[in-house]
């Protein structure tokens, strides 16, 4: 580390500022909370099934079936258990309403942050994914272009060189973690929008032939990729986004 420090073209790590920590730290208790509730949720719909008790994957229909689950005095489950599994459901609803207040507060936070507006003007960017992307790429002083902060986060296709030939890989999946998760979902819901209706801007045309050509998967990335670079550019120039519409 003290060698890599006094190398001229290696650059230190960005130091965050310290409305984007608080910008980076509420995303994060944000997905806790909906981790948290997830994994509550699963855990009780696991001990319910050892006890033949199976109940819908969605979440409404979990929020309808415990409370007669727990209250039904015939089924086979001990009270000792019931009191466990009332435990954890409340623990679960809590983080539910958790989730549902963090949410309020991101919304709230990014309808008043103007780089944030600029930055959800993108096609799949909305409040969370904006200010995960305003944390990531702070003033881009850390990244010498869009290239490089696409690749940081996760949304560029592994490069192996060798013997002077370039062999261009998969994209990996555990660079960029959450950004590049919500990049990716927001571009996914774009892309499969897409395939039922005609494009209306050239950035649409591109992603629809994408997606006869690659399909749904490989669209998604490549527009990820390109929200990543576009996001750079704005925030470098200070710039707004505006698709540009087909001409008749």
């Amino acid at each position: 580390m003290a060698v890599a420090s006094r190398v001229p073209n290696v650059r230190s790590c960005k130091i965050l500022t310290i409305e984007e920590q608080a910008l980076q730290s509420l995303s994060k208790v944000r997905a806790l909370a909906d981790k948290q509730k997830i994994q509550l949720s699963n855990q009780i719909r696991g001990l319910l099934l050892e006890f033949g008790i199976v109940i819908n994957q969605s979440e409404a229909a979990f929020k309808a079936a415990i409370p007669d689950i727990l209250e039904d005095a015939e089924n086979t489950l001990p009270l000792e258990l019931k009191h466990a599994l009332a435990l954890s459901y409340s623990l679960y609803k809590q983080q539910c309403d958790n989730k549902v207040e963090l949410q309020k507060q991101i919304e709230r936070i990014a309808k008043q942050n103007d780089g944030c507006q600029r930055l959800m003007a993108l096609e799949g960017v909305g409040p969370i994914t904006a200010i995960e992307l305003l944390s990531f790429l702070g003033n881009t002083t850390q990244f010498n272009d869009g290239r490089s902060a696409a690749a940081c986060a996760g949304v560029t296709p592994l490069q192996h060189s060798t013997g002077g030939k370039a062999k261009i890989g998969r994209i990996p999946k555990r660079r960029g973690g959450a950004l590049r998760r919500n990049l990716f979902l927001g571009a996914r819901s774009v892309v499969s929008k897409l395939k039922n209706r005609e494009a209306t801007t050239e950035k649409e045309r591109w992603i629809k032939n994408l997606l006869i050509r690659k399909g749904v998967k490989c669209a998604a990335i490549a527009l990820a990729n390109k929200t990543m670079r576009t996001a750079y550019a704005l925030l470098k120039n200070g710039t707004s986004y505006e698709a540009r519409l087909l001409t008749a």
